[in-house]
């Protein structure tokens, strides 16, 4: 049941309507918008309250037909915003990155990740102390003492941490150490730790089960929520399904489902999702595209070397690409950048920041140039060959990639160069093939 009140309703009024809820055993959950004040009402036997509406400064009651009541829109028709640490996911807060390695095995190794992250734009440290795994065998992750080490990251970095509690006994160390307290897939139906994590001070991330139904996930988060813990991220990390081509089948459906059903923040993890590092920045672009409010990425200094989940683990090159991509989707869709222009070194030795950008703006008028002057050129071959011949000498545009390739030695890799070149001889070749398309239906239209 959820009880509305009207606009302008005093505290004494809201205050009234909870005693009335609480003197019958239920329980009422407090919700204050930017225009009104809901107030949830749990429990059994509801009829008892079914009087709410006509106490003073209510407007109406609503019977909520979901079996989750506190998850529901109808209890909080604004989208919620949670607090992690400096940190703010959901309505609007823009697409939130939280990356770092699946398990914390090192102090080298986390830090050196940390740091790269934190340079690439992600906002929260991700890093497991304690990996429930499938066979005893595997690396369980060193427990404590990467608590510590997330902690001492964080200080670090001034990156808020999230990291995964697997028993309710955990919570209080966690409390002191992490800022995002992660119930996993396997523990989405742990109703003891989900209600231990509902009394906590710090907010919590729900993954999805991995066979769960998004009704079950979001009773699994009214449990945390009905214990008294109002900030909630659910997180779609795969579900087990037939498919056997990637580790999980990750339901980029359930993001618009899900912002339909509940006012809590979503995130998707696409290195669990799928288990192959090639699939997550296809997957995480897809992600932000269908409107999810983060992204839970997995980054390691070394993937091959890692002691869990390596095939699934960035490089840091590969993250650096995924969040250029990313920040390019953002200013696509929104027309804004990911984040604000940083300011100029303060020593730099009379060549400041505005200056190094000029040369390179006035660089980059000499290669739209050079390219035009180039495509030009590439057209008069066009002629010269005749508009029937297709012109594609493959020998000679090998050799134009070769020579690239060995260009003067500078921070681009003769990958990187042949890379561009590829690049311009594609564009070239689309030139002519819209001149040649053009001379045809002039010559077929000559002869009409």
């Amino acid at each position: 049941m959820i009880v509305v009140m009207r606009p302008g309703a005093t505290r004494e009024q809201i205050a009234q309507v909870r005693h009335a809820v609480e003197e019958h055993g239920l329980d009422a959950f407090v919700s204050e918008g930017e225009e009104r004040t809901v107030i949830g009402v749990v429990g059994t036997d509801l009829e008892q309250v079914a009087h709410l509406g006509t106490l003073e400064g209510v407007e109406q009651v609503v019977r909520i037909t979901q079996p989750y009541k506190l998850a529901s829109v109808e209890h909080h028709h604004e989208r919620t915003r949670v607090r992690v640490g400096d940190v703010s996911v959901g309505n609007g807060g823009g697409l939130v990155m939280m990356a770092g390695p699946c398990a914390v095995e090192s102090r080298d190794q986390l830090l050196q990740t940390a740091h790269w992250v934190q340079r690439e734009g992600a906002r929260i440290l991700r890093g497991g102390a304690f990996k429930p795994r499938s066979s005893p065998y595997s690396f369980q992750g060193l427990g404590m003492p990467a608590l510590e080490l997330l902690s001492e990251a964080r200080a670090e970095t001034g990156l808020p941490v999230v990291s995964e509690v697997v028993d309710a006994s955990q919570v209080q160390a966690f409390d002191e150490h992490v800022d995002l307290l992660q119930v996993g897939a396997r523990n989405m139906h742990n109703f003891v730790l989900l209600r231990a994590v509902g009394q906590s001070r710090k907010p919590a991330l729900l993954k999805r089960g991995l066979s769960a139904t998004i009704d079950e996930w979001l009773l699994a988060a009214e449990y945390v929520l009905s214990s008294g813990n109002p900030n909630v991220i659910l997180c779609e990390r795969g579900i087990r399904t037939f498919e056997t081509a990637t580790r999980n089948t990750l339901d980029l459906s359930a993001v618009p489902v899900l912002r339909g059903q509940t006012h809590l923040p979503i995130v998707v993890d696409p290195s669990h999702g799928t288990g192959q590092r090639s699939l997550v920045g296809p997957m995480a672009l897809g992600a932000a595209a269908v409107g999810a409010d983060g992204l839970l990425i997995e980054v390691h200094p070394d993937p091959p070397n890692a002691k869990s989940d390596g095939d699934q683990s960035l490089s840091f090159a590969e993250f650096g690409d995924l969040m250029d991509e990313l920040r390019r989707l953002q200013f696509v869709r929104d027309g804004t950048h990911a984040e604000a222009a940083q300011p100029a070194p303060a020593n730099s030795g009379g060549r400041d920041l505005t200056a190094l950008r000029e040369q390179i703006d006035g660089l980059d008028e000499r290669l739209a140039a050079l390219l035009q002057e180039r495509a030009i050129l590439a057209l008069q071959v066009q002629r010269i060959r005749g508009l029937d011949s297709h012109g594609h000498d493959v020998a000679r545009e090998r050799e134009l990639l070769e020579r690239a390739a060995r260009g003067e030695a500078g921070p681009l890799t003769p990958e990187e160069l042949t890379t561009v070149f590829s690049a311009v001889v594609r564009v070239s070749r689309a030139a002519q093939r819209r001149q040649a398309s053009t001379g045809v239906a002039n010559g077929i239209e000559g002869r009409a």
